[in-house]
Formats: C-alpha cells, structure tokens, sequence
C-alpha cells in the first residue's frame, strides 16, 4: 500500500514563501504523474501542479511564475515551492501520485497566508 505523507505547511503573511514536501513510502520511479492539489473552504479541489516521470510539468494559471514542483528521486519526495503566496492561495494541500490506474492522496497540510 502507498503512503504519502505531507509536510510543510503553515501560516505565512502575503508575499511569504513555503514549501511544501510529500515522501512516498516507495520509488517515485513506480508512479507516472505526481502533483499537488488544494481545496479552499467552500471550493472544490483543483489542480495546483503537476509533474511526470520525464519531468514535465504543468501549473494551474493562477499559480504561474510563482510555484515551481520539483522531485527527488532518492528521497522519494516531491516538493511544492510556493513564492509571493497571496491570500487566495489559502486552502488545504494534498499531493497526489498516479499509478495507472490507481490514484494515491495523501492526508493534506493547511497552508493558511494572512492579509
């Protein structure tokens, strides 16, 4: 069974910066697209960032130039850079890793960012 777990998160003022990471409890190698989601109270989950195993990504147009997702294969970990973060980025953020077809979330980490 795969294991995501989410670290990261917090409370930070806008124009603050965080980064979040997700550890996979196996090889990155095994999954062909991991990414962050989030989901804002009263909203539905959305994409945030994804990236595949040739190392393409993609990012939600509300977070372009200011997000970046990276991976390190030999921690099995995915992280979720976030720069210039604004109040309406405040949402809970889950990762999120495919395995065709199977779909693996991890538990979320609240990233909360003050006016």
């Amino acid at each position: 069974q795969v294991q995501l777990v989410e670290s990261g998160g917090g409370l930070v003022q806008t124009g603050g910066s965080l980064r979040l990471s997700c550890a996979a409890s196996g090889s990155l190698s095994m999954f062909n697209v991991m990414g962050w989601h989030r989901q804002a109270p009263g909203k539905q989950r959305e994409l945030v960032a994804l990236i595949t195993t040739s190392g393409s990504t993609n990012y939600a147009d509300s977070v372009k130039g200011r997000f970046t997702i990276s991976r390190d294969n030999a921690k099995n970990t995915v992280y979720l850079q976030m720069n210039s973060l604004k109040p309406e980025d405040t949402a809970v953020y889950y990762c999120n890793m495919v395995r065709y077809p199977s779909n693996y979330w991890g538990q979320g980490t609240q990233v909360t960012v003050s006016s």
